[in-house]
Parts: C-alpha cells; sequence; structure tokens
C-alpha cells in the first residue's frame, strides 16, 4: 500500500467533495422531475420545489398513457430505435472488418470515409438529396442517412485490426471464407465493443428529433421525443381544457415531467445490463498497439 502525504489526502478529499456535489446538482432534476410527476394538485400548488411526493398520485400517468398520440408515440420510438441502431451496427461493423484487409482501392475507400468526417454537406444539401430520394415522410429518411457513423466506424475497424491475425489464418486453413470468419470469430471476440457502440447508437436514436421535425410531416409518424417536444415547449397541456376532459384532472405540469420521467426510463433500463461491457468497449481500439 502506498503512503499518502497530507497533501495527498487533502487532495483526495476535496475531489471527492468534488465529485459529491456534481453527483448532487445531477440528481436533483431528476428527483424533482420524479417527485413533480407523482404529486397531487394541491400539493404542487402549495409548495414551490417539491423533493418527495407528500401524497402519491398517478394522475398524469394515467393521462398521458390513455392519449392515443402518446402511447403510438412510444411504440414508434421502440420500433425505430430497435431498427436503426441494429442497421447501423450491421453497416459500421460490416464496413471496419472490411477495411481491415486489403483490397484493390481499399485505402481510396477509407480516404473518402475519412473525408465525410471532415467536411459534412450540410442541412440544406441533405434535405435535397433526402427529398430527391423521394423519402419524405417516411422512416427510411431517419434510417439511411445516418447508417454508418464514421467516428465509430474508425474505432471499430482500428479494433478489429488488433485481434489476433493467427486466429483468421487458422480459419481460412480449415476452409471458413470471411463472412464466417467475420460472423464466427471476429463479432464474438467484439461484444464489449459492440456493447459499447450499441448504447451509443440507442441513444442517439432515441434522443433524436430534429431529423423526425425535417422529414416527417405526418404527425401519427413521430417519435415520443417530438411528442414530448410538442407538451413541454411548443403546446404545453392547458389546466383548463385538462379539466373540460377529466373528472379530477392532473397539473398540466405533472403531466409534462410524467413524460419527461417516461421517456428518459427506457434508456435509464438499458444502460445497466451493458454497463459492464461499456468502459472496455469504450477503450478498445481507441489506442493504437
Amino acid at each position: 500500500m502506498l503512503f499518502k502525504t497530507r497533501a495527498d489526502r487533502w487532495f483526495d478529499f476535496f475531489n471527492y467533495l468534488l465529485l459529491v456535489i456534481v453527483a448532487l446538482c445531477m440528481i436533483f432534476p431528476l428527483l424533482y422531475i420524479f417527485s413533480v410527476s407523482f404529486s397531487t394538485m394541491d400539493d404542487y400548488l402549495k409548495k414551490n420545489i417539491i423533493l418527495w411526493p407528500s401524497n402519491w398520485d398517478l394522475g398524469a400517468y394515467r393521462y398521458i398513457f390513455s392519449t392515443p398520440t402518446f402511447s403510438r408515440a412510444m411504440i414508434v420510438s421502440v420500433c425505430l430505435t430497435a431498427v436503426i441502431t441494429f442497421f447501423n451496427l450491421f453497416m459500421t461493423t460490416t464496413m471496419a472488418f472490411a477495411a481491415t484487409f486489403r483490397f484493390t482501392g481499399s485505402k481510396f475507400v477509407i480516404r473518402m470515409v475519412v473525408f465525410t468526417l471532415l467536411f459534412s454537406p450540410g442541412l440544406i444539401p441533405g434535405y435535397l438529396m433526402v427529398k430527391s430520394l423521394g423519402l419524405i415522410d417516411t422512416y427510411w429518411a431517419l434510417i439511411l442517412p445516418g447508417a454508418i457513423s464514421t467516428f465509430n466506424l474508425i474505432v471499430i475497424r482500428q479494433f478489429f485490426q488488433e485481434l489476433p491475425r493467427e486466429i483468421f489464418e487458422a480459419a481460412k486453413i480449415d476452409g471458413a471464407n470471411e463472412l464466417q470468419i467475420f460472423g464466427r470469430i471476429a463479432l464474438p471476440l467484439s461484444k464489449p465493443a459492440l456493447a459499447a457502440f450499441t448504447l451509443f447508437y440507442a441513444v442517439d436514436a432515441w434522443n433524436a428529433y430534429f431529423n423526425v421535425i425535417l422529414y416527417i410531416n405526418d404527425t401519427t409518424k413521430w417519435t415520443i421525443q417530438v411528442v414530448l417536444r410538442q407538451m413541454v415547449i411548443v403546446s404545453p397541456p392547458d389546466n383548463n381544457l385538462l379539466s373540460s376532459l377529466l373528472r379530477d384532472p392532473p397539473p398540466a405540469q405533472t403531466v409534462q415531467m410524467a413524460a419527461v420521467l417516461v421517456t428518459t426510463l427506457p434508456i435509464l433500463v438499458i444502460y445497466p445490463f451493458l454497463q459492464k461491457h461499456f468502459a472496455k468497449g469504450v477503450m478498445l481500439g481507441s489506442v493504437k498497439g
């Protein structure tokens, strides 16, 4: 055990204190959202800040799940996130694995990929391209333009290059082709990296709302993030309207907080299952050697 001087102990103390303060600053908004969403109208009107519900009430959650728009948007977001995550991961890993082998024009392809990392077409050319392909108001407009993340492709390619070449050569001697090597050897050895990038792609797909606003005109195809934006920013629920629709209506503010919590919950539930691979997967392939 290393000996720590008094200065080292004070340094550790202030580090821990700073981390605790930062953690509290991050936890407080979540706790406030949670408490307000489960509070009654009387508690909300009497208290400016609610850190824990005095009287638990599920009225806000009953309301948002009784509305067909919110329920439909949740189903759309879950399905779309699963499809986008699988498609992005499939496209990224297959291209990264192919880029680890030397073939005619491989350097040119890699340079073109890196070029897209440095220079992006911009909003208007991207929209015109999607429109010219006839993808407006379809989910393909959300899937195809961002099929491959250049940065993730470079990192996964570096990870594949660090895998032992002897295994690939032994598999070729046994008669395996590149597709079999990719599916039976490379992917099983890449579980930490795949878990990390699966989380990255899933979070990006779940939180995306700007492309939905840009490309999707049909409100029945909106994702939960766009519906949440409508509820919180554009046209928040009106207390008078809720009173006319419901016998004991929840406050509009609790409805907003309940919607925020519900849209945040899926990622919070998924993360613990990928956390054990997350740190290792982020580091693997990021440093050469």
